[in-house]
């Protein structure tokens, strides 16, 4: 893919994400050094009459980055710019990709208190499109930002946080990229601690009737039921004293790389080749799996490496109806003609205070379907939208969806307040795009 300085971009060949699923031929491509220089494209791009958006690694599922005009890739803007010991904060370049972030943290003795399970995004795009782990107690990763700066449609740089520009604050942690790029976030984070990982297959029964148990009784709970069995695997990861006891390198590379991965990559191939052999492929690999205990750092416990790609839909409900939902998912599954070879994801988040977060304003579960990448995923997708949205469920903004504006500010209490923002900082719609005109209206 051609690339040039935020001065002289040039023109570029089509843009794809992860997944594949999306693409986009950008007019020019810019990779600006400095965020003068990213201000200069903004503004340029604003002259040209070109529409602007900001690209991380393309692991979200949805077009929200993709462009027919000015393509920034803000890679080059990395690193952590600060950090604060006293106030338990880290200042760090937008385009820095959060694997490098965690390392560079855990370097110096720090670490926040929750992530996701992939670190391969930058934390501009991860946190935008509201990237999240599971917690009990503590949230999404925007949840953790305690400021951000971020270059409006005029060129300005803007920064934000509870103090400063608070309205701004309050949305742009997960901005979907609708008001501005952002060139740097301020995270809390605090002294590096120790998980202990406690893995464990159930049956499905038993994990869906002892949910808010394991829910209440653990800092982070989840689980992956395997659709066409009755079986789940769990994870429960608490704080403990350590030390670190990760896991053998035989069993972990057992366990992370040839089953999650290797194996998992095979038995998906063999699956979209031949559909019929999924449901006894999936009997077979759900019981593959082992009860293990590890204790680690916390980026080595909440994250695993996934090479095998898929496209993915997930819904953030009450978490009170997580339960029915997925009984009601399991229902569907169990009667229809589909053949799902991906197990299907389960976990959880305390209600926030940010803007258009799937957790804002309340305590949240979140249902994530997959299907491997180059499956038709159309028939079950739709399927499982209808039943997370009946139970209320709102959308990740970056995986599949078919919702639309219309719908959305009736399940965002405060959708207005984030629509009446954008018309102030971008009234021209140098940020938009069809996503976002689709998501959040003209």
């Amino acid at each position: 893919m051609g690339t040039a300085t935020a001065r002289n971009g040039s023109t570029a060949t089509a843009w794809r994400n992860w997944a594949g699923n999306i693409t986009a031929t950008p007019a020019r491509v810019v990779t600006p050094a400095s965020v003068g220089e990213l201000q200069e494209a903004v503004r340029r791009a604003a002259e040209d009459g070109l529409r602007v958006k900001a690209v991380g690694t393309g692991h979200s599922f949805t077009a929200a980055a993709a462009t027919d005009g000015v393509l920034v890739r803000p890679q080059a803007l990395a690193g952590i710019r600060s950090v604060d010991r006293a106030a338990g904060t880290v200042t760090v370049a937008a385009g820095t990709a959060l694997k490098d972030l965690n390392r560079a943290l855990a370097a110096e003795g720090l670490s926040l208190t929750n992530m996701g399970d992939i670190m391969e995004q930058t934390v501009s795009g991860a946190t935008s499109t509201g990237t999240h782990g599971t917690g009990r107690d503590s949230a999404s990763i925007a949840a953790q930002i305690r400021a951000l700066e971020l270059v409006t449609a005029d060129g300005r740089l803007l920064t934000c946080s509870e103090k400063e520009n608070p309205e701004v604050f309050a949305a742009a942690r997960v901005g979907i990229g609708a008001l501005g790029i952002v060139t740097a976030i301020t995270f809390a984070v605090e002294p590096l601690f120790f998980l202990t990982a406690r893995e464990e297959p159930m049956g499905f029964d038993r994990v869906t009737a002892e949910f808010e148990e394991h829910f209440a009784e653990n800092e982070h709970f989840e689980f992956y039921w395997f659709p066409h069995t009755g079986n789940c695997n769990t994870k429960r990861n608490n704080r403990s004293q350590g030390p670190a006891s990760p896991p053998g390198p035989v069993s972990g590379w057992v366990e992370d790389e040839l089953l999650s991965n290797g194996l998992f990559q095979a038995v998906n191939t063999l699956g979209r080749a031949v559909p019929a052999t999924i449901p006894s492929i999936a009997r077979v690999a759900s019981r593959a799996l082992s009860a293990r205990t590890y204790t680690d750092i916390p980026y080595k416990v909440f994250t695993s490496p996934r090479r095998v790609r898929f496209v993915e839909m997930e819904y953030a409900l009450p978490r009170e109806a997580v339960v029915g939902a997925l009984r009601e998912l399991r229902a569907m599954v169990d009667r229809s003609r589909l053949r799902i070879s991906f197990p299907v994801e389960v976990r959880t988040a305390p209600a926030d205070d940010i803007t258009l977060s799937t957790a804002s304003g309340r305590d949240t579960a979140y249902i994530a379907v997959h299907m491997y990448r180059g499956t038709p995923y159309q028939a079950y997708f739709t399927a499982a939208e209808r039943i997370f949205t009946a139970h209320g469920g709102r959308p990740h903004w970056g995986k599949v969806h078919t919702r639309d504006a219309d719908h959305l500010s009736r399940i965002y209490p405060r959708f207005g307040e984030f629509t009446a923002l954008r018309d102030r900082l971008d009234p021209d719609r140098v940020f938009g795009n069809d996503y976002l005109r689709r998501v959040l209206g003209s």
